[in-house]
């Protein structure tokens, strides 16, 4: 009877509670934006991931399960600057959800809060996937992420007014990690600028920006392009001329191109995570930049040798 006596007492204390209201539902459209809103939000928010790290997010379907989650947003976290066009514009139409529709308070573009890279001075379509706005591929820079940081904390508070302190609180909490962070990342990363890099896909202009890289080659002809033959072939022959140190690719992408070009150059393919989740050790956004900045640094000590080519050979016959 005690026990349950207590029990009844615990769910009228619930009810009352102050945080016993709903927590917020965020729609995220990528995995960096779902880790950001839980780094800000804790338990007030509840996040759901619409994409993988292991997805184009140029390649989306906009299927019946992300109508059902956009449906119950209160808020929509996604990157912006038209990454999402081919099927954000569709799930937020057909949501039926009017607080989440762009130009609301409940639709947030991470892309608006940082300074772009990549704008077209023209629009052409012969160019392959070319955003009118700009590079989308902002979070390889934790710099842009902190940006963002300030950006989505108010706009938590501005939909969840109740909870702006506990926004707040947390926002600055997670400056004064990021920030530490960032610190720690750039020195150990010092080594890399000025390093010549082949990309797969025009993603990596604000990483190469952070950290001083240059991109020398891409292996797509145009954004979004496959790469044929001859212009493996082309990159193959300017790599002789121009010699670079790494080819980048993010680890959802087809590793075929890269890993051929990295066999005859002699140099190493390095699978960046690009997002968390991209591997096993991208478990959050600290992580994330941990495993991408040691990756870069242990691709340049081997760079020039053998030593990359052999390990990622013998990891292969297993």
């Amino acid at each position: 009877m005690k026990n349950i006596l207590r029990l009844s007492l615990s769910a009228v204390a619930l009810v009352f509670s102050p945080f016993a209201a709903a927590a917020l539902n965020v729609f995220a459209c990528e995995p960096e934006w779902g880790a950001l809103t839980q780094e800000l939000g804790g338990d007030r928010v509840t996040v759901y991931v619409a994409t993988s790290a292991q997805q184009d997010p140029h390649q989306i379907q906009a299927k019946p399960s992300l109508l059902a989650q956009a449906r119950r947003a209160g808020l929509v976290v996604c990157t912006g600057a038209e990454l999402e066009i081919g099927w954000l514009p569709i799930v937020l139409r057909q949501s039926g959800n009017n607080a989440i529709q762009p130009g609301k308070p409940g639709y947030f573009e991470a892309a608006n809060h940082v300074q772009k890279l990549e704008v077209p001075t023209r629009l052409d379509r012969a160019e392959g996937d070319v955003h009118a706005a700009g590079n989308p591929h902002i979070q390889t820079d934790p710099r842009n992420i902190g940006r963002v940081a300030t950006a989505l904390a108010q706009r938590l508070a501005e939909i969840d007014p109740s909870g702006t302190a506990h926004y707040q609180q947390r926002q600055r909490d997670f400056a004064k990690r990021w920030d530490a962070a960032l610190e720690r990342w750039t020195k150990q990363a010092a080594p890399l600028r000025g390093v010549p890099v082949v990309v797969q896909h025009k993603g990596f202009p604000y990483l190469e920006n952070w950290l001083g890289l240059r991109e020398v080659a891409a292996l797509e002809p145009k954004p979004g392009v496959e790469p044929t033959s001859a212009h493996l072939t082309a990159v193959l022959e300017q790599l002789q001329r121009e010699p670079a140190k790494m080819i980048l690719r993010a680890t959802y992408s087809d590793d075929r191109s890269s890993e051929w070009l990295a066999g005859r150059a002699g140099i190493p393919a390095v699978a960046l995570p690009y997002t968390v989740g991209g591997n096993d050790k991208a478990r959050d956004l600290f992580s994330l930049f941990d495993d991408t900045v040691q990756q870069l640094l242990d691709a340049l000590r081997c760079a020039g040798t053998h030593k990359c080519r052999e390990k990622q050979d013998a990891g292969s016959d297993k």
